[in-house]
């Protein structure tokens, strides 16, 4: 048996939940953001009282690594590092694009050469994005791309491909090919982060405490603008 905490700040959205056993045992979500200083720490601390009062141990801690927010991102592995240290559990991350698309997978039926493109949003036409499959493996990796209206042509013109998250929206216009979709209202949330998470925790995936910080800030920002704010 495994209890997670997860923890979710990437976006304007502050989310934490706990699994247990494959199952959403408790979720908290805030769309008001953003406002992840002052909500997280409430939310961090109703999920443990939850643990506590069920009397479940917590075998680690899940936080969303990126790409996103960079206050956001700072102000989750923080408070992740701070549970591991004060609680002595192991740590996990979750890459945030991945985590948008469990929803999907979830609740859609989706063609079977389906691809799936969770965008972040950056400025006027850029987004982080990646593309991944079905299993979520990975077609093309994580980048930052300038959509205009020959992007993702390689994979559009032999896929139906699903464009989602908040960096979706704006590019509609740019991404016309027949074989485009896109989806609304989707959102890297704590309660998405499970099955990933518990994953990981059975290959035993964990990160140093001490050392881990969100990819996103070593691998985006020297190449491209700092946009995620």
């Amino acid at each position: 048996m495994s209890c997670i905490l997860h923890i979710e700040t990437s976006t304007e959205v502050c989310s934490v939940a706990l699994s247990e056993d494959g199952h959403c045992i408790f979720s908290k979500e805030d769309m008001q953001g953003p406002s992840h200083a002052v909500t997280l720490g409430v939310f961090v601390d109703e999920a443990l009282s939850f643990a506590n009062s069920h009397a479940i141990p917590l075998d680690a801690v899940a936080v969303s690594c990126g790409p996103g927010s960079y206050t956001g991102l700072r102000i989750g592995v923080s408070t992740a590092k701070g549970v591991c240290y004060g609680m002595d559990l192991k740590l996990l991350s979750v890459p945030t694009l991945k985590v948008m698309c469990v929803p999907i997978l979830l609740r859609d039926i989706l063609p079977e050469d389906a691809l799936l493109c969770p965008m972040i949003d950056a400025r006027r036409m850029e987004v982080y994005a990646a593309v991944y499959d079905r299993a979520l493996r990975d077609v093309r990796p994580v980048q930052a791309d300038i959509v205009d209206e020959n992007s993702y042509l390689e994979y559009l013109e032999k896929h139906p491909v699903y464009f989602f998250g908040n960096g979706a929206a704006k590019c509609k216009a740019k991404i016309i090919h027949p074989n485009a979709h896109f989806l609304d209202d989707i959102h890297p949330l704590a309660k998405w982060m499970f099955p990933l998470a518990e994953r990981q925790l059975m290959n035993g995936q964990f990160e140093d405490v001490a050392y881990f910080e969100p990819f996103y800030l070593k691998e985006f920002v020297a190449s491209k603008p700092k946009n995620l704010l």
